[in-house]
């Protein structure tokens, strides 16, 4: 016998969104809130019996109305039972929405620390799982055994494998829990399908990105369950997705054609990051690239980290204006990060151009 599961989790509903345009960041909030109808939409084509969310499926312990809404229609579409592990962003308290916010009967939330469990008879498994009541978690899985029987044992759980303070999770507790499946949520990115000793788990990330540290493809772990095998894939979700585009200008007669010769085609709904990297003579007229290409991407930033084909430096030791200019921004860059010597670069070259009443700095 197998249980069909989906797995999901750090959804952040409600998010701010605060590198975005107002405007921009309420369609992102919308269409977070359309991830919910679209989970609703897989669990009846995928026929999934149990849907397993591991917690931050809100992003505070505030929400929208909207969003209030959208949970309970799209949780009452779903024929599966759903069980939610309340995480660090979204604990459990009197005054978080897990204890006002109207949920329908087939929804279980695990509201306390202690590992507690819900049996469905009718699938023959036995759903494990415990909640933050605070931001932060002691390791609740230390020293949890599963019953050794012919029920399928699963457990939803908000937790890190890396340590910290989010409710550390180790290998070794794992292993000694011997559940047939531990979902897992905190880690944004998909895991794999990993194995310690009889357990199989996995952090299927989350659904959709939200910011640059959140690129590639974001989906959920859909599959089977049983007490033998676990038969699970990761299913990309077709939303936003955040991109990093490096692009190399050196030797470019023309930055805003070399850019554009180097954008992939399809880019229209996503929100890009464009880095832009080589050797180049003079400035590159940034928000003349951004102005330009806006229009091909839902939301788009272009960082400047190119570096001047000629030694910038080389006038640092004239005793003129122009060398204490360059002096005291050299003690600087010698000392800063690469996002930092970055802007600095930019200050040199916009600094020189003023210095010489230029449009753009050339040697």
């Amino acid at each position: 016998m197998s249980v069909k599961i989906l797995h999901a989790a750090d959804f952040h509903l409600d998010s701010p969104f605060e590198a975005l345009p107002e405007e921009l960041a309420t369609v992102r909030r919308r269409e977070q809130r359309d991830l919910l109808e679209r989970l609703a939409d897989l669990t009846e084509q995928e026929d999934v019996q149990l849907v397993l969310l591991s917690g931050d499926l809100l992003d505070s312990g505030t929400s929208y109305y909207e969003t209030q809404d959208v949970l309970f229609r799209a949780f009452s579409r779903m024929k599966a039972e759903i069980f939610i592990s309340p995480g660090n962003h979204d604990f459990y308290s009197p005054k978080s929405p897990y204890a006002y916010v109207r949920f329908p009967e087939n929804v279980h939330i695990f509201t306390s620390p202690l590992i507690g469990s819900v049996e469905l008879t009718h699938l023959g498994c036995r759903v494990w799982g415990a909640g933050f009541n605070g931001q932060y978690s002691r390791p609740l899985l230390n020293g949890f055994v599963s019953p050794e029987d012919n029920i399928i044992n699963m457990m939803v759980l908000h937790g890190d494998t890396g340590g910290g303070v989010y409710n550390h999770i180790r290998e070794a507790e794992i292993t000694a829990s011997k559940l047939d499946y531990l979902a897992l949520g905190h880690i944004h990115s998909f895991s794999g399908i990993r194995q310690a000793g009889k357990t199989t788990y996995a952090y299927p990330g989350c659904p959709e990105g939200r910011g640059f540290d959140e690129t590639g493809e974001k989906g959920v772990i859909i599959g089977s369950v049983s007490k033998t095998d676990c038969d699970l894939r990761f299913m990309p979700l077709d939303g936003r997705k955040y991109r990093i585009l490096p692009v190399d200008l050196t030797g470019a007669d023309d930055a805003l054609s070399a850019v554009t010769s180097s954008l992939p085609w399809n880019t229209e709904r996503d929100i890009c990051r464009l880095i832009l990297r080589g050797t180049v003579d003079g400035v590159v007229d940034v928000g003349f690239i951004k102005d330009s290409l806006s229009g091909r991407f839902f939301h788009l930033t272009v960082q400047d980290a190119t570096r001047p084909a000629y030694d910038i430096w080389a006038q640092s030791g004239d005793d003129t204006l122009r060398g204490i200019f360059l002096r005291s921004l050299k003690e600087k860059y010698d000392v800063a990060d690469e996002t930092e010597q970055n802007a600095i670069i930019s200050a040199v070259r916009y600094g020189l151009s003023a210095l010489d009443n230029a449009e753009e700095y050339a040697v």
